[in-house]
């Protein structure tokens, strides 16, 4: 009897002690992926697994962008302190989608600015994230420390509230969600009006920038901009052709469309996404039969 409860005890404090490891190790591995990278002067890329955000120091304060979620927002916000002498007093949102916009009140009390319709969105529920105290709606500039920041609403097609950032002197543009370069857009287009998309994307082309620091994926360029353009329209003029021929869904991903961009970081995990996407897209809109 003593020997069987003996064991009784070890094995109790076996499931106690294991059960206390799993969610140590569940948390490790749920950690995210973060660091800090210079774009150029002072200007800087913050990543978080596959979202990235922007800030940059000037001589009166931190402007930061997309907070991502709380946990970013802190772990940010430990570092700025750690590297740089100045406070944050301004963020801005670059739309209210909640993988990029959560957690903006974890800064505390600054300065938010977004576009017009983000407020609407954030009044109504739709994101936690701190409510913005200026917004704007075509474009709205402001200075701080030596740096401009030149924001510009790009219209209806990714959201109804996304806007583009560019700062001077360094003339770094922050593009969210309708440019990744080198890769293909999201999944199947959730939520956009693909000819919108297209049109924001020629927003960003107009605007006057040297480096882009996107969203997501690498840093590039205004090519890059047009290149992700290019291939939209490539796909939605190619879907739709064949959906005039009469082609199914299954033989319109077993053609060729794409195939110029299979070199590009998300095209095995996405082309075929892409295509369902633009052909949902094309029926809802009374493009295609």
């Amino acid at each position: 009897m003593i020997a069987l409860r003996s064991r009784l005890k070890t094995s109790i404090l076996i499931s106690a002690v294991g059960l206390m490891i799993i969610p140590a190790t569940d948390l490790r591995a749920q950690e995210a992926k973060r660091s800090i990278e210079q774009v150029k002067g002072d200007v800087y890329r913050f990543q978080n697994d596959f979202h990235f955000a922007m800030f940059v120091v000037t001589d009166d304060g931190i402007v930061v962008t997309d907070p991502i979620n709380a946990d970013a927002v802190n772990w940010l916000k430990a570092e700025l302190a750690d590297r740089f002498d100045q406070p944050v007093t301004h963020m801005v949102l670059s739309h209210y989608h909640a993988d990029h916009a959560s957690g903006g009140e974890a800064w505390g009390d600054i300065e938010v600015i977004a576009h017009e319709n983000a407020k609407v969105h954030i009044e109504a529920g739709e994101v936690q994230t701190a409510m913005p105290t200026e917004t704007f709606a075509d474009q709205h500039t402001f200075s701080l420390g030596g740096k401009d920041f030149e924001l510009t609403y790009l219209g209806e097609g990714h959201s109804d509230d996304l806007i583009a950032m560019v700062v001077r002197p360094e003339n770094v543009a922050f593009v969210v969600d309708v440019v990744s370069p080198k890769s293909v857009p999201w999944r199947d287009f959730p939520r956009t009006d693909i000819n919108g998309m297209i049109e924001q994307i020629k927003t960003v082309e107009a605007l006057d920038f040297e480096i882009m620091a996107p969203g997501h994926s690498v840093i590039g360029t205004k090519q890059d901009a047009t290149d992700v353009r290019v291939y939209i329209e490539e796909m939605r003029d190619a879907v739709k052709a064949a959906l005039a021929e009469g082609q199914s869904e299954a033989e319109i991903i077993a053609s060729d469309i794409g195939a110029d961009y299979k070199e590009w970081t998300t095209y095995e995990m996405w082309r075929d996404l892409n295509i369902q996407g633009m052909i949902r897209w094309l029926k809802e809109t009374g493009q295609a039969g």
